[in-house]
């Protein structure tokens, strides 16, 4: 019986175990998370999303207290258009994040960003852009662009001299999606490194409709696959999405990925980034608590725990503070939701806003519970301590599961 070490993730000459770790933001997949990933011989990520915000956080910046501070005189104004990040405080931001975690590697695996191309910020193109420029600057191994495909988004980082040293690659959930992609940027001669293929089962952010459980990602793959093949493009393919274990990511690469991304069962790592509260909340999790709702700005549906205090919250914008997914005309959905509900209600202290939420405010602060749809079955890879609670893991013990496990098994800490 095969196990996950039986393959190998092959980038030119280097061979890897064919293990990533997917980027979550808010510092959810944080720099130990992915430096132990790569520690141990696979891919780690770390996420750009909020970068100045991480930055602050880790080292004692004032990046989000400066902008605040410098946009005060807007915070009672809806009219949001007014605000920009500046851009060389953001490339700062990114180079710090990136550059410590890349200073501090060991091992043979690599670290790459995962990029949200939805964070538009105000300007998508100039933020983007900065944000992938700053990251080869800071000696990223590669780029994962997520979270809506920007098909011009290779072009932003084509005069970079890393644009074709680093391993760049691109999330899709569909064949068109891929063949869009390809045809846009055939002009570069600059094919992506990887592309992963997630599925619908994956969490957070999704790339179907409401219907999302009409589709099967071993049905994707094997259309991704055989149409990389009659093309003769020799692309790895990685599977994402519902991976629990190390005979579900076995069956992939019997398939033909190349490599597996997994992510849920890393929420409840010792190195992960997820208050321990918040772990305990994923632990106790039944099948029923996990729901697909589309209260996210940004327009994609989105998994998450049905407890979330980030529902039916109706905090105020923090778009001085943050501001991260303002369009180019300064709009956000969460911001037209909440001065509906304030107009309907102009003599309440406080308004719920249901169909929509402030995800920058609440991510930051480990509010927004988003998760994978196998998140109900994460108590059983543990064990329940005496006061109730689960164990957390190490992610050396969840990497290693999966690498060597076989026949559904799940090995429980010590």
């Amino acid at each position: 019986m095969k196990r996950v070490d039986d393959f190998r993730l092959k980038f030119g000459k280097k061979e890897l175990v064919p293990i990533i770790v997917g980027g979550m933001g808010v510092d959810i997949s944080t720099a130990e998370l992915a430096l132990e990933t790569a520690r141990l011989g696979g891919i780690g990520h770390i996420s750009d999303a909020m970068v100045p915000d991480v930055s602050d956080k880790r080292f004692d910046t004032s990046f989000v207290k400066d902008k605040t501070r410098f946009y005060k005189y807007n915070i009672d104004n809806a009219d949001k258009s007014s605000i920009k990040f500046d851009l060389g405080a953001l490339a700062d931001a990114t180079r710090r994040h990136v550059g410590a975690t890349m200073q501090a590697k060991r091992g043979e695996g690599l670290v790459f960003v995962n990029c949200m191309e939805k964070l538009t910020m105000n300007a998508p193109r100039e933020t983007l852009q900065v944000r992938m420029a700053s990251a080869l600057d800071a000696g990223i191994d590669g780029i994962t662009l997520s979270a809506g495909l920007h098909l011009g988004s290779f072009g932003l980082i084509a005069d970079h001299p890393r644009f074709r040293d680093a391993r760049l690659g691109i999330i899709v959930s569909s064949v068109r999606a891929l063949q869009l992609f390809l045809r846009k940027n055939a002009r570069l001669d600059r094919l992506p490194d990887f592309v992963i293929v997630e599925g619908p089962l994956a969490g957070g952010h999704l790339g179907f409709g409401m219907d999302w459980a009409q589709y099967d990602l071993a049905t994707i793959i094997a259309e991704i696959v055989q149409y990389l093949k009659t093309e003769q493009l020799a692309i790895p393919v990685i599977a994402a999405g519902g991976i629990f274990t190390g005979s579900d990511a076995v069956s992939f690469l019997e398939q033909g990925a190349a490599a597996v991304q997994v992510a849920t069962r890393f929420t409840v790592a010792n190195e992960c980034g997820l208050p321990d509260k918040v772990k305990q909340e994923y632990f106790r999790a039944s099948e029923d608590d996990i729901i697909v709702n589309t209260i996210s700005p940004t327009g994609y549906p989105m998994r998450m725990l049905r407890n979330t205090p980030a529902i039916g919250s109706g905090i105020r914008p923090g778009c001085e503070s943050y501001g991260y997914l303002l369009d180019g005309n300064g709009n956000c959905a969460y911001i037209t939701a909440y001065n509906r509900e304030v107009a309907l209600h102009p003599n309440a202290k406080t308004v719920s806003v249901m169909d929509k939420t402030c995800l920058c405010t609440h991510m930051r602060n480990y509010n927004c519970w988003t998760c994978g749809h196998y998140t109900y079955r994460l108590k059983d890879t543990t064990r329940r301590l005496a006061d109730g609670s689960y164990q957390t893991l190490s992610a050396e013990h969840i990497f290693k599961d999966y690498q060597f496990s076989t026949d559904q098994k799940i090995v429980l800490p010590a």
